[in-house]
């Protein structure tokens, strides 16, 4: 059967080197006993790996041909091949509600709403590993005060612990990606309970950081002034924030605040818009 063409719209760099893809595939092994689902497989060269595993593996991929070639070249994976887009996909029915591992070669385009889903189900992905591009591991892997942090350093970190585990370089794959890759594992920590508003706490965290250049003082006010209307029309009395803000920690930037920080504020911001009645 012949090759799958790589797809530009669906954000396909196939890889070539069979002693990486087996490593990729080997980063599963530190979640052991559990089924394994991996996104984008392509031709397959993680999946031969994978499937020689002595636990259930299953597969998503959304082209066609890789579907047909998935198929012809591993006939015993026929019934573990999931025909899907994985962003829409309700995963508690994957593995009939339990836990799995989450890993692929994932498509550079969607790596990021990969992340944000896989954090929707994370009471049923404990472990989540695999190759992304290389700007995107760092940013999960920051740490406060590095240029890199942000939006999706904290809010995997919340919950995962992250971990940079290696470099990919452009040449093996077809095509050649413009960046180099890297390979991640991320394992759920052992927060059960951020102690917060979860809703909020993104909320708090997506809006300073889309204004990451200026103090949580500035950052911070369309959380407050989107609590004082809603407070407002409900016929409460709307506070005046000065003193708040005045606090020392809004004085600081978004990518200064640990992830406990961010709950502290949180909490803060939480009493600060609650109704007094």
């Amino acid at each position: 059967m012949k090759l799958v063409k790589p797809k530009k719209f669906l954000g396909q760099h196939f890889l070539k080197d069979l002693k990486i893809a087996e490593a990729i595939a080997d980063t599963v092994d530190a979640c052991p006993d559990l089924p394994v689902l991996e996104v984008g497989p392509g031709m397959g060269v993680m999946t031969q790996f994978l499937i020689r595993k002595p636990r259930p593996i299953k597969v998503v991929e959304i082209d066609f041909e890789s579907v047909a070639y998935l198929r012809h070249t591993y006939p015993d994976l026929e019934d573990n091949i999931i025909e899907d887009d994985f962003l829409k996909m309700h995963l508690e029915r994957t593995f009939e509600g339990r836990p799995f591992v989450l890993t692929g070669n994932y498509p550079y385009n969607i790596s990021s709403q990969i992340f944000f889903k896989m954090l929707d189900y994370k009471e049923l992905i404990p472990c989540c590993t695999g190759m992304i591009q290389k700007e995107v591991a760092e940013r999960l892997a920051a740490g406060p005060g590095s240029k890199t942090y942000g939006i999706l350093s904290i809010l995997i970190q919340a919950w995962y612990d992250v971990e940079y585990l290696f470099t990919v370089h452009e040449h093996v794959f077809n095509p050649p990606p413009k960046v180099k890759s890297a390979v991640i594992r991320m394992t759920r920590n052992g927060v059960t309970d951020l102690g917060c508003d979860e809703a909020l706490f993104r909320r708090v965290v997506k809006t300073t950081f889309n204004q990451r250049r200026k103090t949580l003082r500035n950052s911070i006010r369309p959380v407050l002034a989107e609590a004082d209307n809603r407070l407002a029309a409900a016929g409460g009395t709307v506070r005046d924030h000065t003193a708040f803000l005045a606090q020392d920690i809004f004085g600081k930037r978004p990518e200064q605040l640990s992830v406990a920080d961010f709950i502290t504020l949180t909490n803060a911001v939480a009493r600060e818009t609650a109704n007094p009645a």
